[in-house]
């Protein structure tokens, strides 16, 4: 069974999962500031109880080697690195900066960007840092560095295919990747990721054989992304109207 997303609760979920048994998980949870109805909880005490069982359940099914990416804003992502900490190895603190900020403010800097924890069970098994390589942004500052002599007493010169990937990540949001006309369109759900950001994750951090586990699939797009790449991906999403619009993208594609 690949790349089926199942109606169901995260942690009655993850509980279907042998112990060590997930190479990768992809989380996009509620981030509590109000969305939607699923994004609203009562107390802050309850969100975090709500998700300190699903991040320990995650733990437990991830392989030795095995990576997590936890998508969530800076101040939840503070929490939750805090959480984990002595649970699994830190990797990066991934910014993805928008764009765009969805609340204009003048009472603090506009909020353009979101957090992505990159963290794995002891040292990642996998991580395919040639595939994921980024053009270089600099044709002059690339120029003047070639024929440099490094430390290492090597001449440097550029890679064909650019340089590695940073930690901050620039891709437009979907509302913006999906305007029409100019105008941006109400999307089939609110928070969705790009399709290229997911896209480099799964690159980066999985192979032909690895199991890509999404959790709050939302608009199915991690689902979408493994499709197209061939490999393995399991999913759940609790909303039914959400879980019946993956199953059509999936059929679709």
């Amino acid at each position: 069974m690949v790349n089926k997303v199942f109606l169901q609760d995260v942690n009655d979920f993850l509980e279907s999962f042998e112990s060590n048994s997930i190479d990768l998980i992809i989380a996009d949870p509620p981030y509590n500031i109000g969305i939607d109805k699923w994004d609203k909880f009562e107390t802050q005490e309850k969100y975090w109880n709500f998700m300190h069982k699903w991040l320990d359940n995650a733990v437990k099914k991830l392989k030795i080697g095995g990576s997590i990416y936890i998508f969530n804003n800076q101040f939840n992502s503070a929490i939750t690195l805090n959480y984990l900490s002595d649970k699994l190895q830190f990797n990066n603190w991934i910014t993805w900066f928008k764009k765009d900020g969805f609340h204009p403010t003048k009472t603090k800097f506009v909020n353009n960007q979101e957090t992505c924890l990159f963290m794995s069970k002891g040292k990642p098994s996998v991580f395919n840092y040639e595939k994921i390589r980024v053009p270089y942004l600099s044709i002059e500052r690339l120029m003047s560095g070639k024929g440099v002599k490094g430390k290492n007493g090597l001449y440097w010169k550029p890679n064909p295919n650019g340089k590695l990937c940073g930690d901050v990540w620039e891709f437009s949001s979907e509302r913006h990747n999906k305007k029409n006309k100019g105008k941006t369109v109400k999307l089939s759900h609110p928070t969705i990721k790009p399709y290229e950001l997911i896209k480099r994750i799964i690159i980066a951090s999985s192979n032909a054989d690895s199991l890509v586990v999404d959790l709050f699939s939302g608009s199915g797009q991690t689902t979408l992304v493994s499709k197209e790449l061939g490999i393995k991906s399991l999913g759940c999403e609790i909303d039914k109207k959400y879980y019946l619009e993956i199953c059509k993208k999936i059929c679709k594609n």
